[in-house]
């Protein structure tokens, strides 16, 4: 009973943890944004740029990278 071989458990909960961090990044990369959020965001980067941290900071539960990933995804093909 004491010789069962746990080496396959190992490499299959790196596997499953691999996952899960993707699933994690996915759904990140597709949040969606709000009507109000959408156009505070348009007029913070009007008046501040791409300081993404400080846009973020007056969303409340938004993080700088979902906001530059929203923006870039949305007009970084109309700038070029």
């Amino acid at each position: 009973m004491d010789d069962i071989d746990h080496s396959s458990s190992s490499s299959s909960s790196q596997h499953v943890s691999a996952n899960s961090t993707e699933q994690v990044s996915n759904r990140a990369s597709k949040v969606e944004f709000s009507e109000d959020e959408k156009t505070l965001i348009s007029r913070m980067y009007k008046l501040v740029g791409d300081r993404w941290s400080l846009i973020a900071g007056r969303i409340p539960g938004r993080t700088a990278d979902e906001i530059e990933k929203y923006w870039t995804s949305r007009y970084s093909s109309r700038n070029e």
